[in-house]
């Protein structure tokens, strides 16, 4: 943060002893950056999902973050920082509900694209599918962005056909097998996983307890049809079906 603001590297003046890395960290910001410029300053925060991988630094982390937006609130130092972070849905952490940064400010969720906007990416990698086509793959991924991009950069530069996509797709052999995968050992927690299996089991929106089904929409598996949920999509549907044993 120094070097990108152009000053002076000032850490060790202020990274007292007998202070929790956090409070230093505060202190650094607050009496040295923010103090010394005069125009707000935006930290953006790429794929801090990262953390979650480390549940203890993660608590410390967030916890940090979320002691700064408070500040924001009413100090006129704290007043200049802005925080943009950018996460993905693949692994859901519990954190206090007063020391977590993700139930404040303003969320921002990327949406499903809609027809019009698939139709506008597959002209950009030069597909000219029929209808029928692409609702093939539609009825596979729905409008899910990143298993559209996927797939259709994927076809576009011949690695597979669309045929090959939708018979490969939903198992480890397919282009999304590292993120299934992924997905499959997020739901480690036997309460999750039976909660998984009871969504897949089901040709209608099922009733969940609340928690488990904030934590499922929160690790990005299923969608909200009211209060009830159902698989994000079909490739989530067969996929589980299949790796968690679920009978037809």
């Amino acid at each position: 943060m120094t070097n990108e603001l152009n000053l002076e590297e000032r850490v060790a003046d202020y990274w007292k002893k007998g202070m929790g890395s956090k409070q230093k960290c505060g202190n650094y910001f607050q009496r040295y950056l923010l103090a010394t410029i005069t125009s707000p300053l935006t930290l953006g925060l790429d794929e801090v999902d990262q953390v979650f991988q480390h549940p203890g630094v993660a608590q410390e982390f967030f916890g940090l973050l979320r002691a700064w937006h408070e500040k924001g609130k009413n100090e006129p130092a704290w007043k200049k920082l802005r925080l943009v972070i950018s996460h993905s849905k693949e692994v859901y952490i519990p954190l206090n509900i007063n020391q977590s940064p993700f139930n404040v400010g303003l969320p921002i969720e990327l949406p499903e694209f809609s027809h019009l906007q698939i139709n506008d990416l597959l002209q950009k990698h030069q597909l000219n599918w029929s209808n029928s086509d692409r609702e093939k793959l539609i009825q596979m991924v729905d409008g899910h962005p990143y298993l559209l991009r996927k797939a259709l950069y994927e076809i576009a530069r011949g690695s597979l056909n669309l045929e090959q996509f939708l018979h490969i797709a939903p198992t480890e052999e397919g282009i999304y097998g590292d993120h299934l995968r992924r997905h499959l050992s997020n739901l480690a927690d036997a309460n999750l996983e039976t909660a998984m299996k009871q969504v897949i089991a089901s040709s209608h929106p099922v009733r969940l307890e609340a928690n488990l089904a904030f934590k499922l929409r929160s690790m990005g598996l299923v969608k909200l049809r009211g209060n009830d949920v159902i698989p994000l999509c079909n490739l989530y549907r067969l996929y589980f079906k299949d790796r968690l044993g679920v009978p037809s």
